[in-house]
């Protein structure tokens, strides 16, 4: 039996039966308790390979099944209770694109589908393997309520640990840079402000302008406009009534662990 099937065979006996005992149970027969007279032997020889009527199917295997089945399940249950955009009736763009981008911010890790979350082996090979992440920064400019323009960059990820986005996605309150945020200017008053946050290292003695690095794979994001904005890096404006001007970087980092 090759490896595939036997990833069947395991997935078929974890969704059938909700214990071992009840697996190794269903492999006994009437006789077999006849002439052992010992329930517990005989669960012994089904699981050894001795007896049973079906194939043979490891504890170790069923129960890291078992697991990954109650994980990717937890998971989802935890996602949907965390994720303050769920279930959200959005209609501006940039709202939009933050409901997308909410859930890699929030986990760090770009997001599996439910199929590979389903498989035992490849669940467990994806978090083994694989450590991409993805971190979005946000820029913004617009006025603030005393009517000043400000604008800045924010890091997503590190915004969501640190406030309940709740009020913006609901359109109770509206995102705009904080004097704490990755980088804040006042055009009215003239106040520049920069801060590197646990994601990002800021470098603002650039010559050529501002510049962010990724503090898991070193890696550089240019936010300049007129430029690239590095490896794994992509740049998207984003079209909105909400604010003068917004752009999203998605830096994805895919460094191994």
């Amino acid at each position: 039996m090759d490896q595939d099937e036997a990833s069947t065979t395991v997935d078929n006996t974890v969704t059938q039966f909700n214990t071992y005992e009840d697996f190794l149970d269903s492999q006994i027969t009437t006789l077999d308790l006849y002439y052992l007279e010992d329930e517990g032997l005989a669960r012994q020889l089904v699981e050894l390979g001795y007896r049973g009527t079906g194939e043979v199917v490891r504890r170790e295997d069923f129960e890291a099944r078992k697991a990954a089945i109650e994980i990717a399940r937890l998971a989802e249950r935890t996602q949907k209770k965390t994720l303050t955009s769920a279930g959200k009736d959005l209609h501006d763009n940039f709202l939009k694109a933050l409901a997308v981008r909410e859930e890699d911010n929030r986990s760090g890790k770009v997001s599996l589908n439910q199929q590979e979350a389903d498989a035992a082996h490849t669940f467990k090979k994806k978090l083994a393997e694989s450590s991409a992440h993805r971190k979005s920064v946000i820029f913004i400019r617009d006025r603030n309520s005393h009517g000043q323009e400000v604008s800045g960059y924010i890091d997503y990820a590190h915004r969501l640990k640190t406030e309940d986005f709740e009020v913006y996605f609901s359109g109770k309150k509206r995102l705009l840079p904080r004097p704490t945020d990755m980088s804040f200017y006042n055009w009215d008053s003239h106040i520049a402000v920069w801060n590197s946050t646990p994601n990002y290292q800021v470098i603002a003695d650039n010559p050529e302008g501002l510049l962010f690095k990724y503090k898991r794979d070193r890696k550089i994001l240019n936010v300049d406009p007129k430029a690239q904005p590095g490896d794994n890096s992509t740049r998207s404006p984003i079209l909105t009534e909400l604010y003068t001007k917004v752009v999203i970087f998605d830096h994805i980092s895919r460094r191994k662990t």
